[in-house]
């Protein structure tokens, strides 16, 4: 592969591989969950967002929502960077599935049980070297769980240091992975893996799609500097200003990035246009820089 590969935690690389590939969610999501097999055989994907190539208000998280066969709701998670209200963020989502399945009156009867699961790639927990804890409703002064209703699943990645023989050792060795050599071991482990990395391989080589996983990248990083700045300058202003500039700056990266491409394939400017969202005239004078 002459291009480094694409990380399997970018937000669009993940959806490809886990939001149209049904079989490698099933896989991942039996090795992270204690649930019946037979759950896994009905796994819908519901989330609406899913199908979209562009950035909405939630840079570098990931939200796939999915529901089994009995109607349980799972939504996987991925945190690239360090938030301080992650834990407060999660328990609004988890909370929130929770409600939505009350569409009117009192019918309590037709919640199902939820789970979150969030995958980061820094050290969230502190308390233990354990890669996966999960999170659940229990008396800890007796022991004592609560029926059936609320879990939370945390995945860190930099703990996973060696392999463990687990197949959710050997998702997070993808996850964590970075060069070819470390795709093609963690691949060697099983054949769904061995499936996901194919799909790294052709969105690594696939100049749209790797626009477009680079434009989310660098418009997280823009996020990401904008409110690095606002907090060093202990603005509570500069917070929100710097949310906005940094989501701003990184649709408009990532619409002329699939715009460069779309020219490059000879697609009309009133085309583009349409695909982007990008003003005609805005098209028009990319092509002209483009041609000179």
């Amino acid at each position: 592969m002459d291009k480094k590969p694409l990380s399997p935690v970018n937000d669009f690389v993940f959806r490809k591989i886990f939001g149209e590939k049904v079989g490698l969610l099933r896989d991942f999501l039996q090795a992270v969950l204690d649930l019946p097999a037979e759950e896994y055989q009905g796994l819908t994907v519901v989330d609406p967002n899913l199908d979209r190539e562009y950035l909405d208000d939630k840079l570098g998280v990931l939200d796939v929502k999915v529901t089994t066969k009995t109607g349980k709701v799972l939504d996987v998670e991925v945190q690239v960077k360090p938030q301080r209200s992650i834990w407060r963020r999660m328990t609004f989502y988890t909370a929130k599935m929770v409600v939505e399945q009350v569409k009117s009156g009192y019918q309590y009867e037709r919640i199902n049980r939820v789970i979150s699961i969030l995958i980061t790639d820094f050290v969230l927990i502190r308390e233990n070297d354990a890669y996966h804890n999960r999170f659940r409703l229990f008396d800890a002064r007796t022991g004592a769980h609560f029926p059936d209703s609320i879990e939370i699943d945390v995945l860190e990645i930099p703990k996973m240091r060696e392999a463990d023989g687990t197949q959710l050792g050997n998702w997070m060795r993808f996850f964590g992975a970075r060069t070819e050599e470390d795709f093609m071991s963690a691949a060697q482990t099983s054949s769904a893996i061995e499936e996901a990395w194919g799909v790294i391989k052709v969105l690594s080589g696939d100049e749209r799609a790797r626009a477009l996983a680079e434009a989310r990248e660098k418009a997280r990083m823009d996020l990401d500097s904008w409110l690095g700045d606002a907090r060093h300058e202990g603005r509570e202003e500069g917070l929100q200003e710097g949310r906005q500039e940094g989501l701003q700056k990184g649709r408009q990266e990532e619409k002329l990035a699939v715009a460069r491409n779309a020219l490059g394939e000879n697609l009309s400017a009133e085309t583009v246009a349409k695909l982007t969202g990008l003003s005609l005239e805005d098209v028009k004078r990319l092509a002209d820089g483009l041609r000179r």
